[in-house]
């Protein structure tokens, strides 16, 4: 494989090639000009001052200046500026005498007085491009050194916010499996067979999905597999108190949404709708699509009381997991809506 030039040694060599190109422009419009000569001298000029700023780079990366931040970094920058001018200085009259010495016939000039009339200007233009070459230069690793950090920063903020959605995923795995426990000890005394039935409908809901895999997302259709059987078991307890309806888009099935967010909001439902009627009620789950979302809707008999706020593991932990899964895209509400009905409404991005 051939080698291929660095960035660095791509912007230096285009840099003073331009450079040099101008020097050689003015030279032709200036009157005599000798081709050779504008060849060496281009030559030259881009080895030469190359070598001088790649000499000042490996310098700044031993004194890890490039590491700085800028109040510091100006206090060195500046007189380097001027000690760089100086070295330009130097170098660029050198190069001009010694020119001068070998190609130049007949009686030549002398080089004191054409120092004294443009040394000042040479060091003026010197000081003027090596401030160009090293506010680019640190420009550019001072970019390159945010550009890190802030990935950085967005990888450590994506880590932890992962760790948080694990933690809570990981909450509500021995909640629903207390809460079916308790329904299937509230059944071993006086309903034995029932209770038998209860336990093989937890195997199935276990094996559903409830300990399958440490997924954040899941298909409507896994999801709400596991959210039937767990209405099942909650029918062995709740009995005739306890019906519900399930009114799904068959287009949806295998659209991803949160691991037991379905699932919290019907557990919701029953705590807070059924549980606390005598006559208990209906449970609606109805899963629609809204423009680029997915609409999932879980309704039970009851009043919701906005004065009380969503706390505890169930709905305040869904909300929580919405807003670090899609990043403030997805969407948890409570509604009243008419003849007593309770709305828990879920609203998710379609990816």
């Amino acid at each position: 494989m051939k080698n291929q030039l660095s960035l660095y040694w791509k912007c230096q060599l285009t840099g003073w090639s331009l450079a040099a190109l101008y020097w050689g422009y003015i030279g032709i419009t200036g009157g005599r000009f000798n081709i050779a000569l504008g060849i060496f001298q281009f030559v030259t000029d881009v080895a030469v001052y190359s070598l001088i700023t790649h000499l000042y780079r490996n310098f700044a990366l031993r004194h890890h200046w490039t590491d700085l931040e800028i109040n510091p970094l100006l206090k060195r920058l500046i007189p380097a500026v001027f000690v760089l001018g100086l070295v330009y200085v130097v170098v660029t009259l050198a190069k001009i005498f010694l020119f001068r010495l070998w190609f130049t016939v007949g009686p030549q000039q002398d080089f004191f007085p054409f120092i004294r009339l443009n040394g000042v200007t040479i060091f003026i233009a010197g000081v003027r491009l090596m401030s160009i070459w090293l506010l680019a230069y640190h420009l550019y690793h001072y970019a390159q050194r945010e550009v890190k950090s802030t990935k950085e920063k967005a990888r450590q903020e994506i880590i932890t916010r992962d760790a948080r959605l694990s933690n809570l995923s990981a909450q509500l795995n021995p909640h629903l499996l207390f809460n079916s426990l308790n329904t299937i000890k509230a059944l071993v005394l006086d309903e034995p067979e029932t209770a038998r039935h209860a336990i093989d409908l937890l195997s199935d809901l276990l094996r559903t999905g409830l300990y399958t895999g440490d997924d954040v997302l899941i298909s409507v259709k896994d999801e709400l597999e596991l959210v039937i059987y767990y209405l099942d078991l909650e029918k062995l307890r709740f009995e005739e108190r306890l019906t519900y309806q399930l009114d799904l888009d068959d287009s949806l099935a295998s659209v991803q949404v949160l691991r037991l967010s379905i699932q919290t909001l019907v557990e919701n439902a029953l705590k807070h709708g059924i549980s606390t009627r005598k006559a208990g009620g209906l449970v609606r789950i109805k899963i629609s699509k809204e423009g680029e979302f997915i609409r999932i809707m879980v309704q039970n008999p009851g009043c919701l009381d906005s004065r009380i706020p969503v706390t505890g593991v169930g709905l305040a932990n869904l909300a929580e997991r919405l807003q670090l899964k899609f990043n403030g895209k997805a969407s948890l509400r409570l509604v009243n809506e008419p003849e007593a009905v309770v709305s828990a409404i879920v609203q998710i991005p379609i990816s």
